[in-house]
């Protein structure tokens, strides 16, 4: 069952899939070239390197299961005492949300081919440069103008399906995946608290998020859940064997960022509990990622948690590392991605560096866009602006941006993000949920405020 593509091409991102995960898939490009288009001949290929067994020699250790990849992370910081006042806490919530909208709205008219996947021979933070140096905007200090001579000069373009982030008409938060994941986990949070797993997350989806509105990941395991359910409510007997069929099964972006962009309304209502934090980014990631796909899920959200109270960046770098598998390829790629953004002397160094060390992966991986939003958050030292702005170099434009712009809103809270940001939004943002389309990015903040307060005052030190 194909959704995102054609059956052909996901088979063909399988053997890269496989490759990646440790396996040795010599020959199968090769024999790939030779099938048409006969399903049953490119399904029974499918299921030859579904079968693969990862190299003995493969070097690192990537476990699913929860239980094994606490086993194999690092100590660390898993809960932070609260002791800020109310209108303290309720700042940062609100800086949160604001932030993660503000990286957003500055990503998405780059987020086209241009920039993810460069062009002429141009890597992608080479093209951001020309646009806005072509409009006399660089460095980056505001959301991406509309004109640039870098059209008539480079031939490059900007996405016009994302106008309403522009700079000239920019007037509140366009609907976007990044945006609609956050409204979903404070929705899943208010209705079911802690008590929920991957089964209800899938039924979740099929009554709030409508199929087209999906990409990669998320398709392929939305069609496959829906095969496994046939409109049943009672979760089967069998579900921990089928959920791994659910986000495995042709699917061949279970290690891309999906996982990655959907965790911050759980953050948000972990705020200060990293632990916690991390485990329902799991919860959530695991219903359609596996391996790196999961651990960058549960990175950023010990991360974005821990930032509600921590404002030590390597701090918040090493409480997010310490809770994934220390000999992960994540784990070592962010290790690298540490060394880069301490070391440029500017952005362009810093986006040079990590395209050089992490261009073998795809544009929208969770690895190397993993790598760049942390060396983003080194190299700003705490400055919202820095951040944001260097974290949109190339790549998945809008992911990045909302996931630092998150992190770096809750570090400094909404009264610390430069106005120049803030007002042109509105305090409005557009969902495309049912009852958040439109609403207040400050009333989506309150209800993530008030989810942080029912969790911690009904969980108290457990986790689930």
């Amino acid at each position: 069952m194909s959704g995102w593509t054609t059956l052909k091409n996901l088979v063909k991102g399988e053997i890269k899939q496989r490759e990646e995960e440790g396996c040795n898939v010599e020959g199968f490009y090769e024999r790939f070239e030779k099938i048409g288009e006969d399903e049953k001949q490119l399904m029974s290929f499918y299921n030859e390197l579904a079968c693969l067994e990862i190299s003995k020699d493969f070097p690192f250790y990537e476990p699913i299961e929860l239980e094994e990849i606490r086993k194999s992370r690092d100590a660390g910081t898993r809960k932070f005492n609260i002791s800020e006042s109310e209108d303290q806490l309720k700042d940062r919530f609100n800086g949160a949300w604001l932030g993660r909208s503000i990286g957003c709205a500055l990503g998405k008219p780059i987020e086209y081919g241009d920039y993810m996947g460069g062009s002429n021979g141009r890597p992608g933070w080479k093209n951001v440069e020309l646009w806005f140096k072509g409009a006399n905007a660089w460095p980056i200090s505001n959301y991406a103008p509309t004109t640039s001579t870098a059209k008539e000069e480079f031939g490059l373009n900007i996405s016009m399906e994302s106008k309403d982030s522009l700079l000239e008409n920019i007037k509140f938060m366009e609907t976007d995946d990044d945006i609609r994941y956050t409204v979903l986990g404070l929705k899943l949070l208010e209705e079911k608290g802690l008590d929920w797993d991957s089964w209800d997350l899938g039924k979740f989806w099929l009554e709030n998020l409508p199929y087209q509105m999906l990409c990669t990941a998320e398709i392929q395991a939305y069609l496959n859940f829906s095969t496994i359910t046939n409109h049943s409510e009672v979760k089967p007997d069998n579900w921990k064997e089928q959920i791994n069929w659910v986000r495995t099964h042709i699917n061949p972006y279970r290690e891309w960022i999906g996982a990655q962009i959907r965790v911050d309304g759980y953050a948000y209502g972990a705020a200060g509990n990293p632990e916690l934090a991390a485990e329902l980014a799991y919860k959530d990631a695991a219903f359609s990622h596996v391996k790196n796909g999961v651990y960058g899920a549960m990175f950023f959200s010990a991360v974005i948690s821990a930032a509600f109270v921590e404002k030590d960046i390597d701090k918040l770098i090493e409480i997010g590392l310490s809770q994934i598998p220390n000999n992960s390829r994540l784990y070592h790629d962010l290790k690298k991605a540490i060394k880069i953004g301490k070391e440029a002397k500017d952005q362009l160094e810093l986006a040079d560096n990590v395209y050089e060390a992490f261009k073998h992966y795809h544009c929208v991986h969770t690895n190397n866009n993993a790598a760049l939003c942390v060396a983003s958050l080194v190299f700003a030292k705490g400055d919202f602006e820095k951040a944001i702005t260097t974290a949109v170099m190339g790549w998945d434009t809008d992911c990045n941006g909302a996931t630092v712009g998150s992190i770096m809103g809750a570090l400094v809270g909404a009264k610390n993000i430069p106005e120049k940001w803030s007002k042109p939004l509105n305090d409005t943002l557009y969902s495309a949920i049912l009852g958040f389309h439109p609403i207040a990015i400050s009333e989506c903040a309150q209800r993530s405020y008030n989810v942080f307060n029912k969790i911690r005052n009904s969980s108290s030190n457990r986790l689930i």
